[in-house]
């Protein structure tokens, strides 16, 4: 399984981004798709995910800014993020969990770096 994670850049803080995370799968294969971020000295943090079913999760901090959606027909995941802050500066990865028999499966894409200046 391969994730192609896209669309990272330096953006003004007020701004907007949208990230892309291309599947060498279908995503419906996948339990979750969800995207992670990592800023530097902090540990990699849940931002959003999608289930199968629709179901999204968001962290706190980025609830009402960001949002999460996908195209099964491009097996594509995206991350629509607005309103940007300079805390939101991360490196950006898209993951997948679960698939088919296998629950634990974990998988990661290369990250994203977003940039939000002040």
């Amino acid at each position: 399984v391969q994730l192609q994670a896209s669309g990272g850049g330096l953006v003004q803080a007020g701004g907007s981004l949208r990230l892309s995370c291309v599947a060498s799968r279908n995503i419906y294969d996948f339990a979750s798709m969800g995207w992670y971020r990592q800023a530097p000295g902090k540990e990699r943090e849940l931002v959003a995910s999608i289930t199968a079913g629709g179901s999204m999760t968001y962290a706190d901090s980025v609830k009402v800014r960001f949002t999460v959606y996908r195209d099964s027909g491009k097996n594509t995941t995206y991350l629509a993020m607005s309103s940007l802050k300079p805390e939101d500066t991360a490196v950006y990865y898209c993951n997948a969990k679960g698939l088919g028999t296998v629950p634990n499966a974990d998988f990661w894409g290369r990250g994203t770096l977003v940039t939000v200046s002040s």
